[in-house]
């Protein structure tokens, strides 16, 4: 039976520097269009990789598009879920197409509600003086998402944005659009959009190639665990949002 690993990438295989722990040997894993570096591995996570690819079939499962994903410097040789499930990546690293039209139908009809929220955070944060600014998330001509990060890094002003203008739209406009925060990142969804369906979708495939296998999925935020939930077993790092609303809670 194979094992299969369903695996988020930023902040569960590697981190920004600033999430690094002191003293330990760190090696780039992610890079910008510049071609610097902005993720790392630490020994440990290094390790696990080393684990995971000698021993499973690792599915990486990212909201990175395309051209991000292409910028991470592992040697990944199975399928990808990009773009929070969006796009599905066959093991040559082609766009499974018959995913990407369901996917293409069900986000035209959040599109309008994209633009929305995406209007409504820019114009709270105009009128707070914030710099930050909203941006809707794209790949292969598909609007999937909105995303706003702090330039400062500071992720209080980004829920000061979530609870004071995106939780009030999404409870009286966007009834069908989902909130994930973490870190430097303010997201707002479709709720058609989900890594856990792309995972089914996958597993299903695995399934009918090499029959019964096993799946283990690993995640860091609160939002990775539905993913993490359709799999048999799973895998938190520590010290991350959601180890310490499940495991801190302890």
């Amino acid at each position: 039976m194979i094992k299969v690993l369903f695996a988020d990438l930023d902040d569960s295989l590697f981190q920004s520097r600033e999430k690094c722990p002191e003293g330990v040997l760190l090696q780039p894993a992610a890079f910008l269009k510049d071609g610097a570096a902005i993720s790392y591995t630490t020994p440990s996570q290094r390790d696990f990789l080393e684990l995971a690819l000698t021993s499973m079939t690792v599915v990486p499962t990212t909201a990175r598009n395309h051209n991000a994903f292409r910028r991470v410097d592992i040697s990944f040789c199975s399928y990808a879920v990009l773009d929070y499930g969006g796009v599905i990546l066959h093991p040559d690293g082609s766009v499974d197409a018959v995913w990407q039209q369901e996917m293409q139908d069900a986000m035209a009809l959040s599109h309008a509600g994209l633009q929305r929220v995406m209007a409504v955070m820019n114009t709270y944060a105009v009128s707070c003086g914030y710099a930050a600014t909203a941006r809707i998330i794209e790949d292969f001509g598909t609007p999937f998402y909105v995303v706003m990060k702090d330039p400062d890094k500071r992720s209080d002003r980004l829920a000061h944005i979530e609870q004071q203008a995106v939780a009030s739209w999404i409870a009286t406009e966007g009834t069908d659009f989902t909130i994930h925060r973490n870190g430097n990142n303010l997201a707002v969804l479709p709720k058609a959009l989900n890594k856990a369906h792309a995972v089914q979708r996958v597993a299903q495939w695995l399934r009918a190639q090499h029959g019964e296998i096993i799946t283990f999925g690993l995640g860091d935020s609160r939002s990775d665990a539905r993913f993490m939930a359709a799999c048999d077993y799973a895998i938190v790092p520590s010290g991350t949002q959601l180890s310490h609303s499940t495991l801190g809670a302890l």
